[in-house]
């Protein structure tokens, strides 16, 4: 693991496309921002984590049944209020 220390306003590049900027310091929270190319995902932890165990999840239920529709009936004929 790579530690570095920025300050406000500094950042780090990570590749030739993803840059990371400390926005802000609020007490023992920094804000940063990140600016990364729309096909790589940027995710908190425990927003991934969640998201994995969600696939995970949906790779263990066993094969799902697909309900079958019922055969469209015709329609019933009108029946006639005259006699003959």
């Amino acid at each position: 693991m790579l530690v570095l220390a920025r300050k406000q306003n500094q950042q780090i590049v990570i590749g030739d496309d993803i840059y990371i900027k400390v926005i802000r310091m609020e007490g023992d929270v920094v804000k940063l921002g990140i600016q990364a190319p729309i096909s790589i995902p940027v995710h908190r932890q425990e927003v991934y984590d969640e998201i994995q165990k969600s696939n995970r999840a949906a790779l263990t239920r066993g094969p799902r049944t697909i309900p079958q529709l019922r055969e469209k009936q015709p329609p019933a004929e009108p029946h006639s209020t005259n006699k003959p």
